[in-house]
């Protein structure tokens, strides 16, 4: 008979990862921008948050369709400063 053999098992144990201060203070509707990997940065608009501030749910724009971003990715999440309203021209 055989013996099971389990390879290549992590045995690390797992560990809770807390998000950065600005996830927590992410709301539905605040601008973001995306940094997915240095030299690839994308703007949105946060759609979602979980709870925990683990998980959060952008809506990128240019129609580029809607993407859930966790802590343990290793994306930035950094919220765009807003600018005071131009005055339109009449």
């Amino acid at each position: 008979m055989a013996k099971r053999r389990i390879n290549n098992v992590n045995t690390a144990p797992l560990r809770r990862i807390e998000p950065d201060h600005h996830w927590r203070s992410l709301r539905q509707g605040d601008r973001v921008s995306v940094t997915l990997t240095p030299g690839y940065e994308s703007s949105g608009v946060v759609d979602a948050v979980t709870g925990d501030a683990t998980a959060v749910w952008v809506e990128l724009d240019g129609g580029r369709g809607r993407t859930l971003v966790h802590v343990s990715d290793g994306v930035a999440i950094v919220p765009q400063r807003t600018t005071a309203a131009l005055p339109q021209e009449s």
